[in-house]
């Protein structure tokens, strides 16, 4: 299980700030965070009806059975981001990868600690669409990307997934490695239309 306060955030070198736009006004909220866990759930084609079974029974959840959709459990948000994926963001630091794998064995699917891989930036406020909408390839119309769906997208070819929360609140789950550079990109894309930064 991933230990924060064993290594570096990704977001050290930003700070908290906040830049009015020329008006005076903030309408975007951005909030930079490291997760305490993340998990991977995959299988093989085959195992597919196996593993969504095992889940079920692990979660005690009606598991999202079509890519895009979301749950929430009493570990966390339950995103399928895939086929035959699925992924696990924890709601505390407990030891969610050795509850999972008492119900998912090998011979069934794969149980992977991305906890030190990824983090996650929430964006908000009145113009959190148009900010987005300048880095994402994405149709933010409730009708193409309805609350509580995810979306697998990227900008600059580093990957990104993309959580609807609200009509202007949405969740990016990015890649460690590239955390400073994504949020840059953001604070960037956001400045037209003041914007405030937040880290924990």
């Amino acid at each position: 299980m991933f230990d924060s306060t064993l290594i570096r955030s990704p977001f050290t070198g930003h700070h908290a700030k906040s830049q009015p736009d020329r008006q005076g006004q903030i309408q975007v909220h951005v909030n930079a965070q490291v997760l305490p866990s993340v998990t991977l759930i995959s299988t093989w084609v085959r195992g597919e009806a196996k593993l969504a079974e095992a889940l079920t029974q692990a979660l005690q959840v009606s598991i999202p059975q079509v890519t895009g959709k979301t749950v929430q459990c009493g570990l966390g948000l339950l995103m399928r981001i895939g086929p035959q994926e699925w992924m696990l963001i924890g709601s505390t630091d407990q030891d969610v990868q050795a509850t999972l794998r008492s119900h998912i064995h090998s011979d069934v699917g794969s149980i992977t600690d991305l906890s030190h891989a990824r983090c996650r930036i929430h964006v908000s406020g009145t113009k959190a669409k148009e900010a987005l909408g300048k880095l994402f390839a994405l149709d933010f119309r409730n009708a193409a990307f309805a609350l509580n769906n995810v979306a697998l997208t990227g900008h600059h070819h580093v990957p990104c997934t993309v959580h609807r929360l609200g009509e202007q609140s949405f969740d990016l789950y990015v890649f460690s490695t590239y955390a400073f550079g994504q949020l840059e990109s953001l604070i960037d894309a956001s400045r037209e239309f003041g914007v405030e930064l937040s880290l924990n």
